[in-house]
């Protein structure tokens, strides 16, 4: 079982990326849209995350408020799995608002942020990493 989890933080409006398997995946699993869960287990010690959506392997959106985690039909005039253009109403599949091990990406978002940023816990969004050029490299 593999996730990848996307984790958005509203205070710097950067998100981040994170790939989750085996043991840590399972303590996702049965989660809804919606729920809290605490981030330690993810590296991500003092921070708090909320479930804010995600998608299926076949690319199909999590959507809340259908039960369960099956793939429904159901009739939607906006919202996720939906953009419409003007008043139209249109029948979408989408998949309950529950974590299975068919959902492929979790959408979360930082509700309580700890001591230490993201980017120091996680090592990502470094110079090195992200093809910028540092001081030394610039003068050369």
């Amino acid at each position: 079982m593999e996730y990848k989890i996307t984790i958005s933080n509203p205070k710097d409006g950067r998100s981040y990326q994170q790939e989750v398997k085996d043991e840590k995946a399972k303590r996702l699993n049965g989660m809804r849209i919606g729920e809290s869960f605490d981030a330690s287990f993810l590296g991500l010690t003092g921070y708090s995350l909320e479930i804010t959506g995600g998608s299926d392997k076949s690319g199909f959106p999590l959507k809340k408020g259908v039960r369960g985690s099956a793939m429904v039909k159901v009739l939607l005039k906006g919202g996720s799995g939906y953009r419409p253009k003007g008043k139209i109403r249109k029948k979408k599949t989408v998949r309950g608002g529950r974590v299975d091990e068919n959902t492929a990406q979790i959408n979360t978002k930082v509700l309580k942020s700890g001591k230490k940023s993201i980017v120091d816990l996680l090592g990502v969004g470094k110079a090195e990493d992200s093809g910028e050029k540092t001081k030394e490299e610039k003068k050369e």
